[in-house]
């Protein structure tokens, strides 16, 4: 009886919605241990499913955990997407509240996705470096696109590595605030937007 009950509760779910729920039992139990820590017999296990159909979604282990930091990249960068005529500074604060909201509302899947960089895995590296590319474009883009900000392109190559550095200060700030959680959501939030714009101002 138990089992033909699990074989219903698979049913249940599409494809879409079954892949979504593996994903995010991955990026709790990623953010929790190390890439070589995490078995994939865990994962179909939490997720009430059989190893075989886990392989069915996602063939290898890189495969698997590819996939979530994918899905949190894609995420963040839907969140931060720039408004097209809005000068910066106007969107700086809007743009962190909503980072630092989804950091706090999906922090397993905020730690998984940097956890990636210590992954001994070369390809798993490579797609979070990947990642971290295509944020920086988005925020260079918008910057260049800014009155304010926009002519400085020009004389100042540094600002590229500038605004890398800001994206590992915020990341950094993020994980500490949600291991300690000492200041608010606004503080952070204003530490972060003082910090960019004292690099590119």
């Amino acid at each position: 009886m138990a089992a033909n009950q699990g074989e219903r509760a698979r049913r249940r779910l599409s494809t879409g919605e079954r892949r979504e729920q593996l994903l995010s039992v991955g990026a709790k139990l990623f953010s929790e241990s190390p890439y070589d820590e995490v078995w994939i017999e865990q994962v179909a296990e939490i997720a009430g499913v059989s190893r075989g159909l886990l392989y069915h979604y996602f063939p290898t282990k890189r495969d698997f955990f590819a996939a979530v930091v994918e899905r949190e990249s894609e995420r963040m960068l839907r969140m931060t997407a720039a408004v097209p005529g809005v000068p910066v500074r106007e969107q700086l604060t809007a743009g962190l509240d909503t980072y630092l909201g989804y950091v706090r509302a999906h922090a397993h899947g905020f730690r998984a996705f940097h956890r990636a960089d210590a992954a001994g895995d070369q390809a798993v590296r490579r797609v979070y470096q990947r990642a971290l590319a295509a944020q920086e474009e988005q925020i260079l883009a918008a910057l260049a696109a800014d009155p304010e900000f926009g002519a400085a392109f020009e004389t100042a190559p540094q600002v590229r590595l500038a605004v890398r550095g800001w994206l590992a200060f915020t990341t950094a700030v993020c994980l500490e605030w949600l291991r300690e959680g000492e200041l608010g959501q606004d503080q952070v939030r204003d530490l972060c937007a003082r910090a960019l714009l004292g690099v590119i101002g």
